[in-house]
């Protein structure tokens, strides 16, 4: 394609956007063109992002639980696995997650982001165990739990039908549900990545639950192994429609590959570009998913930095105790203090505002982190 077609192409796309009118699925696809000028891509999508949120990037005060890294399946991305006679293998006891419950709320923490493996000895109690016992001590803190490869594993181990199962979990202290295990929707990757555990149709049908009963999620995308751009698009495309029916999503999270110690290390990581283009894509591509977010953790600090120029308005937050990504090679800090994370969007010219899980602004007092409360709802214009 010209240079001259090119810039047509991106004229005509500007137009759909500032009216407010949705992209096609060959409009993802030119976007995710080399030949596209990057920054035009990411000039517009700085656009919507900032007719969305201003200049806002949000963080939240957060920390990690992965109560085992045992689990039956073997997906050839996971790095954090572990079989049951490994040595690295592990389970926390109760004592254990209760100190992690107690060590985030002195530290300030308004979330705990629960996944794990899944052990193939422990049952459905123990899990929904995990969640009563740390709701009944900390009460305040909210869990976001389990991914809908985990909810389907319950699903089998009880025979239950999925509303019961997530019913149940709400009633034991579940917030909300975190994204992963989305990975890559289309079969023709998901059979090579992870064939054995929940597909594509069953994490649809985990959220679409979830979110007719009241219980928010987020979304994902595991990008750089061995999709291309159709597959990106076309996963995309499937949350976008699951967002139409059932608006139960809060922020999509785009992951980059780290092939550091698992079975596809042959493979290179994706690019800083390619990690900026697929943020701005995807915030131009879902026009009705609130918030896109630029996880430093999997990108490196600067990237996410770069990111909240390219659609993303949300950084995370402290991550506490993150290992599943550091298993695979990410060599970004263990956590981020609430100063440095205020600092580093600062630097980027946005204004940091602390939120829950739920997006409503917290305010702290200036003396005491562990001393908050929850203001009003984010205003979001989707």
């Amino acid at each position: 394609m010209s240079d001259l077609k090119v810039q047509d192409r991106l004229r005509d796309i500007r137009k759909k956007v500032e009216a407010g009118e949705r992209l096609t699925f060959d409009d993802g696809l030119f976007l995710y063109d080399p030949n596209v000028p990057l920054q035009d891509v990411g000039a517009l999508a700085n656009w919507m992002r900032e007719r969305m949120h201003g200049s806002v990037a949000y963080y939240n005060i957060n920390t990690h639980l992965n109560p085992t890294n045992v689990c039956v399946y073997r997906c050839r991305f996971c790095a954090f696995r572990s079989d049951l006679r490994d040595p690295k293998g592990y389970v926390m006891s109760e004592e254990q997650i209760l100190q992690r419950g107690k060590e985030a709320i002195e530290n300030g923490c308004t979330e705990m982001h629960i996944v794990g493996g899944l052990h193939h000895q422990l049952g459905y109690d123990w899990y929904r165990g995990i969640l009563s016992t740390l709701h009944q001590a900390y009460p305040q803190l909210h869990l976001k739990g389990w991914t809908a490869v985990e909810i389907n594993w319950f699903e089998f181990l009880t025979k239950k039908s999925l509303r019961d199962i997530l019913s149940d979990l709400r009633d034991a202290g579940l917030g909300s549900l975190p994204g992963g295990g989305a990975e890559i929707f289309h079969s023709e990757v998901r059979s090579q990545l992870c064939e054995h555990k929940a597909n594509s149709h069953k994490w649809v049908e985990v959220h679409r639950t979830a979110h007719q009963i009241g219980i928010k999620s987020n979304c994902t995308m595991l990008y750089g192994s061995i999709e291309n751009a159709y597959h990106r698009i076309d996963h995309l495309s499937r949350l976008r429609e699951l967002q139409d029916e059932t608006g139960g999503f809060q922020t999509f999270i785009p992951l980059a590959f780290h092939p550091d110690n698992t079975k596809l290390s042959h493979i290179p990581k994706p690019t800083a570009l390619m990690d900026l283009r697929t943020m701005a894509v995807a915030r131009l591509f879902l026009d009705n998913v609130p918030h896109i977010k630029a996880y430093w953790i999997m990108l490196g600090i600067e990237t996410a930095q770069v990111a909240l120029s390219y659609g993303a308005d949300d950084i995370d937050g402290t991550v506490r105790h993150e290992l599943i990504y550091h298993d695979a090679g990410a060599t970004t800090p263990q956590m981020l203090t609430v100063e440095q994370i205020k600092r580093l969007i600062a630097e980027t010219g946005r204004v940091p505002v602390e939120r829950d899980t739920l997006y409503r602004e917290v305010h702290r007092s200036p003396d005491n982190l562990s001393q908050w409360h929850i203001g009003e709802p984010v205003a979001v214009s989707v």
